[in-house]
């Protein structure tokens, strides 16, 4: 799955203002203390992309529909999860505030379960994988949304856009971290024991969150940022030009909403059925052994990662839709470029890293283009709008993608994401609204706030 940070606050013009004499600056390492969580969360969450399909076919010889399922399901959970304990955690009241508990249980729950994992795998154990498979998945639903709301309880509004880009960052070190152990821990064996990989991302989970507990006193720091918010509040009051549904969209906004909608469910059906499968794709299609499929995956995330900046600029300049169009472009022609390979050839990491820089043209610009469209009082409906098509189509492509490569080849999958991506970029032809050129960024760090 693609970890979805799923806070927006592109609503507010993130810049240093003063208050009281006094100018409101982020402080970096608390966010970045707070970011462990994240990071945790990012390094479980591409372990289970990468190594899950391989234990389901190998060592329990389920088909793809059947894995396509199973991997969907963490998704289904997303959905139904997500928000009833976000909700929950809204409503709690402990001496270590609203989110730390749920983030400490979570994750203890969620590293005792993984390493029930190749535990199952080595037995060959199905019932007893299954079970932890599906623990694993509560104990880190348990946790992701308390997780993410903790960086703006502790956050001042105005500054919450350089935490998110920081927050971004630390996912990325830990998806980078599982696909490392991968690359280098993943012997070239029949039967690989996972054991090690499982452990090195459940000691890192645990080191996190300990860290966190250590460095981060969210009751003390909830307190004072109920204070330093409520001035904020007061400021974007007299900002405000409209107000909660006293904005009714007119039909050409409302079409090209539509659209973008659409766009947005193609081109996720597109990477996410690459990013779910690339790991058995490479084995049986490409004949990469043992973890060397990592790698590409790890081009693309350092790709994305470097190519914000540049893409914020070029945004700048051509507006975000020609933006996403031409990082759909990229996308479309390096998918359809590894369709056509018969064995692996290294260029195929310079096509990876055009796929991450287009996969990060659209993050970049996409989530912006749908809450331009809205009222200020509507983000949050937007937003919503915006997670509902992404998490549907991260549902249906590991079911969809996985029964075409069941009953017809391996070599759909890339035919597949060409397709869906083709259909993006017709979708979103059609946009007419959301576009603009982007505010220029006051420093770097405010390049890497994206929001999927």
């Amino acid at each position: 799955m693609i970890v979805d940070l799923s806070i927006q606050y592109h609503s507010y013009r993130e810049k240093s203002i003063k208050r009281e004499g006094k100018t409101l600056k982020l402080n970096y390492k608390r966010t970045f203390f707070i970011g462990l969580a994240f990071l945790s969360i990012s390094a479980f969450w591409q372990m289970y992309d990468s190594l899950i399909p391989l234990i389901l076919q190998n060592t329990f010889h389920l088909n793809e529909t059947l894995t396509g399922m199973i991997m969907a399901a963490d998704n289904v959970l997303a959905v139904v999860l997500l928000p009833l304990l976000g909700a929950m955690s809204d409503k709690a009241d402990t001496r270590f505030g609203r989110r730390t508990p749920f983030i400490v249980a979570g994750t203890a729950l969620a590293v005792t379960f993984i390493m029930l994992i190749p535990a199952a795998d080595k037995s060959q154990n199905l019932p007893l994988f299954m079970f932890s498979l599906g623990a694993v998945l509560l104990s880190m639903g348990l946790y992701r949304s308390p997780a993410v709301a903790l960086m703006p309880d502790l956050t001042p509004k105005p500054l919450r856009s350089q935490a998110n880009a920081v927050i971004n960052l630390m996912g990325a070190v830990g998806g980078i971290y599982s696909l490392l152990l991968i690359s280098f821990l993943l012997k070239e064996e029949e039967k690989p024991d996972y054991t090690i990989l499982f452990a090195g991302v459940a000691i890192l989970m645990a080191a996190a969150v300990v860290l966190l507990v250590i460095t981060v006193r969210e009751k003390k720091l909830a307190a004072q940022m109920t204070q330093t918010n409520a001035l904020c509040e007061a400021e974007e009051e007299s900002h405000k030009d409209d107000a909660p549904g006293q904005t009714v969209l007119e039909p050409g906004v409302k079409r090209s909403l539509i659209f973008i909608l659409l766009s947005i469910f193609f081109w996720f059906t597109a990477y996410n059925a690459v990013t779910t499968a690339f790991s058995r794709y490479a084995r049986d299609v490409w004949q990469i052994e043992g973890g060397g499929f990592a790698n590409c995956m790890m081009v693309a995330t350092v790709a994305a990662i470097v190519s914000y900046i540049p893409i914020g600029m070029v945004a700048g300049r051509i507006g975000r839709k020609r933006s996403i169009e031409i990082g759909l472009l990229l996308m479309m022609v390096c998918f359809s470029g590894a369709a056509l390979l018969p064995v692996y050839h290294p260029a195929v990491n310079i096509g990876f890293a055009m796929i991450g820089i287009g996969w990060a043209a659209v993050g970049v610009n996409s989530l912006p283009m749908v809450v331009e469209m809205c009222s200020s009082g509507d983000v949050g409906k937007y937003t919503g709008l915006y997670y509902t098509f992404s998490m549907t189509a991260q549902i249906v492509t590991p079911v969809l993608s996985g029964f075409l490569m069941q009953h017809l080849s391996y070599r759909t999958l890339f035919p597949y994401a060409t397709l869906f991506t083709v259909l993006a970029l017709g979708t979103m032809s059609q946009v007419k609204h959301g576009d603009s050129r982007p505010e220029a960024k006051e420093n770097i760090l405010e390049h890497f706030d994206v929001d999927d």
